[in-house]
Protein backbone atom coordinates (compact mmCIF):
# COMPACT_ATOMS: atom_id res chain seq x y z
CA UNK A 1 0.00 0.00 0.00
CA UNK A 2 0.96 3.45 -0.83
CA UNK A 3 1.74 6.11 1.97
CA UNK A 4 -1.24 8.38 0.72
CA UNK A 5 -3.51 5.41 0.77
CA UNK A 6 -2.60 4.92 4.58
CA UNK A 7 -2.91 8.38 4.91
CA UNK A 8 -6.32 8.74 3.63
CA UNK A 9 -7.66 5.08 5.46
CA UNK A 10 -6.14 6.67 8.43
CA UNK A 11 -7.67 9.91 7.77
CA UNK A 12 -11.09 8.45 7.33
CA UNK A 13 -10.92 6.09 10.40
CA UNK A 14 -10.08 9.34 12.52
CA UNK A 15 -13.18 11.56 11.41
CA UNK A 16 -16.11 8.73 11.76
CA UNK A 17 -15.64 9.18 15.88
CA UNK A 18 -15.83 13.10 14.97
CA UNK A 19 -19.06 12.68 12.99
CA UNK A 20 -20.50 10.66 15.62
CA UNK A 21 -19.33 13.25 18.23
CA UNK A 22 -21.00 15.94 16.60
CA UNK A 23 -24.19 14.06 16.34
CA UNK A 24 -24.19 13.13 19.47
CA UNK A 25 -23.46 17.18 20.54
CA UNK A 26 -25.96 17.91 17.74
CA UNK A 27 -28.73 16.03 19.45
CA UNK A 28 -27.84 17.09 23.04
CA UNK A 29 -27.96 20.86 21.87
CA UNK A 30 -31.58 19.72 19.96
CA UNK A 31 -33.06 18.27 23.13
CA UNK A 32 -31.78 21.30 25.31
CA UNK A 33 -33.37 23.48 22.99
CA UNK A 34 -36.63 21.69 23.63
CA UNK A 35 -36.66 21.36 27.15
CA UNK A 36 -36.32 26.00 27.01
CA UNK A 37 -39.20 25.79 24.56
CA UNK A 38 -41.70 23.98 26.45
CA UNK A 39 -41.04 25.88 29.83
CA UNK A 40 -41.26 28.70 27.89
CA UNK A 41 -44.60 27.82 26.40
CA UNK A 42 -45.25 26.51 29.98
CA UNK A 43 -44.56 30.16 31.63
CA UNK A 44 -46.13 31.82 28.69
CA UNK A 45 -49.68 29.84 29.05
CA UNK A 46 -48.92 30.86 33.14
CA UNK A 47 -48.96 34.86 32.06
CA UNK A 48 -51.88 34.34 29.75
CA UNK A 49 -54.43 32.91 32.70
CA UNK A 50 -53.02 35.70 34.99
CA UNK A 51 -53.79 38.61 32.47
CA UNK A 52 -57.34 36.66 32.08
CA UNK A 53 -57.70 36.32 35.50
CA UNK A 54 -56.56 40.35 35.77
CA UNK A 55 -58.65 41.42 32.86
CA UNK A 56 -61.95 39.63 34.59
CA UNK A 57 -60.98 41.76 37.89
CA UNK A 58 -60.68 44.69 36.07
CA UNK A 59 -64.61 44.46 34.74
CA UNK A 60 -65.93 43.49 37.97
CA UNK A 61 -64.30 46.55 39.74
CA UNK A 62 -65.61 48.94 36.56
CA UNK A 63 -69.07 47.53 36.44
CA UNK A 64 -71.27 50.61 37.07
CA UNK A 65 -73.05 48.58 39.94
CA UNK A 66 -70.15 48.21 42.08
CA UNK A 67 -69.59 51.94 41.26
CA UNK A 68 -73.30 53.09 42.36
CA UNK A 69 -72.68 50.68 45.45
CA UNK A 70 -70.04 52.43 46.40
CA UNK A 71 -70.93 55.63 45.80
CA UNK A 72 -74.44 55.05 47.96
CA UNK A 73 -73.05 53.32 50.55
CA UNK A 74 -69.84 54.09 51.69
CA UNK A 75 -69.58 57.73 50.16
CA UNK A 76 -73.19 58.43 51.02
CA UNK A 77 -73.65 60.58 47.61
CA UNK A 78 -77.06 59.71 45.93
CA UNK A 79 -78.44 60.29 42.73
CA UNK A 80 -79.94 63.39 41.41
CA UNK A 81 -82.58 64.18 39.37
CA UNK A 82 -81.80 65.31 35.89
CA UNK A 83 -83.90 67.81 35.54
CA UNK A 84 -82.24 69.36 38.61
CA UNK A 85 -79.23 69.83 36.53
CA UNK A 86 -78.66 73.77 35.23
CA UNK A 87 -76.45 73.75 31.70
CA UNK A 88 -74.80 76.85 31.71
CA UNK A 89 -73.18 77.63 27.46
CA UNK A 90 -70.45 80.34 27.47
CA UNK A 91 -69.58 81.28 24.28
Amino acid sequence: MSIVRKLLLILAACTVPVFFFLQVLTSYQYQMLQREVSALESEQKDWFERNKKIIAGISVLRSPERIEKIARDELGLQKIDFSRVKRLVIE
